[in-house]
């Protein structure tokens, strides 16, 4: 299987910054995306950022302007940064990353993380 691991997380005061990072393992043939989603209290799970391969990077427009991510897909990671951290962004920040492993031959993947917890003083 695909594993990926997340960290970074922690609460901060409004107006801070952290930055996270996941890391996948396993038998992964090639990653063809990775992507931050986040599930607040009451709400579905949204997608925060995400990259793919040749750098192309998709934001929500409630993060653009202060999240930035980043990685090497080729190597299975992406990082996070946050500043200006607000209140509402509290939640639990998840990794998912989607690619091909092997397993009796090549087959897709769609993998997430257990997630890490952001928290935001009001």
């Amino acid at each position: 299987q695909v594993q990926l691991v997340e960290s970074g997380g922690g609460s901060v005061r409004s107006g801070g910054s952290l930055r996270l990072s996941c890391r996948s393992s396993g038998s992964i043939i090639s990653t063809e995306t990775m992507s931050w989603h986040r599930q607040i209290p009451g709400k579905e799970r949204e997608l925060v950022a995400s990259l793919a391969t040749r750098g192309h990077t998709i934001y929500s427009d409630s993060v653009k302007g202060r999240f930035t991510v980043s990685g090497d897909i080729d190597k299975g990671t992406i990082d996070l940064q946050m500043y200006d951290l607000k209140a509402d962004d509290t939640g639990r920040y998840y990794c998912n990353a989607d690619g091909k492993y092997y397993h009796n031959g090549p087959r897709k993947f769609n993998a997430w993380g257990l997630g890490t917890q952001v928290t935001v003083a009001a």
